[in-house]
């Protein structure tokens, strides 16, 4: 009788030791601190019918990482000025009111312009009508030459039409012809400047309008509706907020990896501290001779939580600088459990156990491993399939 008993309790002790095990395989540890091992916990083995792959674990060198300090700036900005002096008559909005492209965003009082342009007109009207009658005056010339003017008793008692009497001379008739030429010329000049001068006056018109070359913001409005401005004086700020990008001036040594097209990390400076991913688009060509910096603009991923004018820093990899080693791992082999990192490691009676990791920086596919690896451990690759 006391062996059964015995051995009923080494049947209960085995199964709640099973049903401990499985719990704890399903619920994922908690942090630990850290310098604390990590906690593992044992997992159901993959069907027999599948082979889970499976990697080792080595150590890398770790490159040093530089972070340096930028502004997030939009992609496009343009502040408008008075180009001639005058009143405001209209702004559009208020700062953060966004518009369209072409939608006219400041405008000044253009009535002075208004009465120019008319006179502008009313000279080419004038000039046109003075062409007009020289060029009559030219034609009759031609056709019916002028009678001669005064002229002595003789001729004038007798005319003598077979001498020419009454009419100019060939030498008179030429100098006739000639100054109503002239006037043609002279009313067509006056034609072509008051034509000028409505260019001109159409030219400042054109001026006295601000319009939006792109989509985008009203960032900061320098003038009110009935202000006197002079030229040269901003009206109001415009950029587009909808792409933003970092602007940075990183020293020459540290700018080496940062080349077109190149992808690395950037932390906002907001609540949360954000980390969100940048490409390189612009790297300047010349350095800056005082400041031995050179200035490096980063596309910002689309829908990063940015603002402009906001403080950044870029990540800046510098792998020629020895900062040790540490185990690294596929990015594939990484599974979540409570947004926590975990993998999954076979241990020394090959059973997969799933190990917290406490992780560094990514370096392509691979992310380095502070703690929660040794190096030369096997790690299960995709355990999301395996699952």
């Amino acid at each position: 009788m006391p062996h059964r008993l015995l051995i009923a309790s080494a049947i209960v002790a085995a199964g709640g030791a099973s049903l401990f095990g499985l719990v704890a395989a399903q619920e994922p540890a908690s942090p630990a601190p850290e310098g604390a091992p990590a906690p593992v916990a044992e997992m159901i083995p993959p069907p027999a019918n599948e082979s889970p792959r499976w990697a080792v674990v080595e150590r890398h060198n770790l490159g040093g990482n530089t972070t340096v300090g930028g502004t997030v700036v939009p992609l496009e900005e343009i502040t408008f000025t008075a180009q001639m002096s005058g009143n405001v008559e209209m702004i559009a909005g208020n700062e953060g009111d966004f518009f369209k492209r072409g939608t006219t965003l400041a405008e000044l009082d253009e009535a002075g312009l208004r009465a120019q342009r008319q006179a502008a007109l009313a000279a080419i009207a004038n000039a046109q009508a003075t062409v007009r009658n020289a060029e009559v005056q030219y034609q009759r010339e031609r056709e019916e030459p002028s009678p001669k003017q005064g002229g002595n008793m003789m001729s004038q008692m007798m005319p003598m039409p077979f001498f020419g009497g009454d009419r100019e001379t060939g030498v008179t008739r030429g100098a006739t012809l000639h100054q109503y030429r002239t006037q043609i010329e002279q009313a067509q000049g006056a034609v072509v400047t008051a034509q000028a001068q409505l260019r001109e006056v159409d030219a400042k018109l054109e001026d006295v309008k601000s319009v939006a070359p792109f989509d985008g913001y009203i960032t900061h409005k320098h003038v009110n509706p009935g202000d006197t401005v002079q030229p040269g004086q901003p009206l109001l700020s415009f950029a587009d907020m909808n792409h933003l990008q970092l602007q940075t001036d990183v020293p020459t040594r540290l700018s080496a990896p940062l080349t077109p097209g190149f992808v690395t990390k950037v932390k906002l400076d907001d609540p949360n501290q954000t980390v969100v991913m940048a490409r390189v688009a612009q790297v300047f060509p010349m350095a800056d001779p005082t400041r031995h910096t050179v200035r490096v603009k980063l596309d910002l991923q689309e829908g990063a939580p940015a603002k402009a004018g906001m403080y950044a820093e870029v990540l800046i990899p510098q792998p020629e600088s020895d900062m040790g080693s540490a185990p690294a791992i596929p990015i594939s082999a990484l599974v979540y459990r409570g947004g926590l990192p975990m993998v999954y490691v076979l241990d020394a009676q090959n059973r997969p156990r799933l190990h917290l990791l406490r992780l560094g920086e990514q370096y392509g596919d691979r992310v380095s491993v502070l703690t929660g690896l040794q190096g030369g451990e096997r790690v299960l690759l995709n355990p999301a399939e395996a699952d």
